[in-house]
């Protein structure tokens, strides 16, 4: 359907219009080959199976995820099989693999993409950036993608609720002349809460601007710049970790996900409300340099390079592992660690 958003409007495909029978029947005579078995493998391929789509899984032998699908009831031999086998089998191979993962096993890949079958992506990195991936799909294929704007792990939970994560979809080839009603199937088989329409470059600048902006980097720096100035300023730990990140994640932010911020300012006090419509534009102002300075290394293909020259370290992981202990254990999540264990118990 469309709907409009001011002047703007946009396609948006709801579970109402395209229902879940209408998609199992579409993807009938399809094996959902999926690859990888990390971020956004698990709740991906469970949600499909769990909602009656035949699916293999396709995972590197005796690594942790091999295991992990092993304890999540996948067999091996019956749905569990080596990357290349289920590569081979599958007729829609969801490439499901890490960034870097997939540009190792591409030339792999490449080789069981045969006429007719279809490559399914969950973020436009590898064809945006073909130039520096040297991903390059043959003609003769579908290929789409649908991005759920949310964790695996979230994607799952909210399935086993009855709820869902919005996704994006996007067709950047159609072979076959079914690509859309594939993809569409996929995202309503995935658990989507709904799906808009976008292209696979503006689904990765949107992405990676996301990630790297208020989705995780920005709001890990504003956490820590309030959390210091308070400890600066006397006021204890419990305090200040309470007033930065607690009431935000536990408080305030379920009522914006409910109604938006307007409501949230309506279920504060007046005082509240008054030093937050002074504020946020000077927050704004503040931070749009930086935004514009992030779009461009973004769009200008200097972040990609980035993260693919990092990546490609042979130390990468357990560099990367250092830096997430050095966050875990700052004095700012130590806190946050006691403070959890503190919340009442169901």
């Amino acid at each position: 359907m469309k709907i409009k958003f001011g002047s703007v409007e946009e396609n948006i495909v709801t579970r109402e219009e395209f229902s879940l029978e209408k998609a199992r029947k579409i993807l009938k005579k399809e094996t959902i080959s999926i690859l990888g078995y990390g971020v956004q493998g698990p709740g991906q391929s469970l949600n499909l199976k769990d909602n009656g789509f035949k699916v293999i899984i396709g995972q590197r032998k005796n690594s942790s995820s091999w295991e992990k699908a092993l304890k999540d009831g996948w067999e091996e031999k019956k749905n569990l099989f080596s990357l290349e086998e289920a590569s081979e089998k599958g007729t829609i191979l969801m490439y499901l693999l890490s960034d870097a993962g997939q540009i190792s096993f591409w030339p792999i890949l490449n080789k069981y993409l045969t006429k007719g079958k279809s490559l399914y992506f969950s973020h436009g990195f590898g064809l945006t950036f073909f130039d520096k991936t040297k991903i390059y799909p043959s003609k003769d294929i579908d290929i789409f993608l649908v991005a759920p704007k949310g964790s695996g792990t979230s994607l799952r939970r909210l399935f086993k609720q009855g709820k869902g994560i919005n996704s994006s979809y996007a067709i950047y080839q159609d072979y076959s002349g079914k690509s859309l009603e594939k993809a569409i199937s996929i995202g309503i088989g995935i658990g989507s809460g709904y799906l808009f329409e976008t292209s696979f470059k503006n689904e990765v600048l949107s992405d990676l601007v996301g990630e790297r902006g208020t989705l995780m980097g920005a709001i890990q720096g504003i956490f820590a710049a309030q959390y210091q100035i308070l400890r600066k300023k006397g006021h204890s730990p419990s305090e200040s970790f309470n007033e930065t990140v607690e009431e935000l994640t536990q408080s305030l932010m379920p009522l914006v996900s409910e109604k938006g911020m307007d409501w949230m300012y309506e279920n504060c006090s007046t005082t509240a409300q008054r030093g937050a419509l002074d504020w946020w534009k000077k927050f704004r102002d503040a931070t749009l340099p930086i935004f514009n300075e992030l779009y461009e290394e973004v769009s200008s293909g200097r972040e990609a390079e980035r993260i693919i020259e990092a990546n490609s370290d042979i130390d990468y992981r357990i560099k990367l592992n250092k830096e997430l202990q050095d966050l875990k254990k700052s004095e700012l999540w130590e806190v946050g660690s006691v403070i959890r264990d503190l919340r009442p118990k169901k």
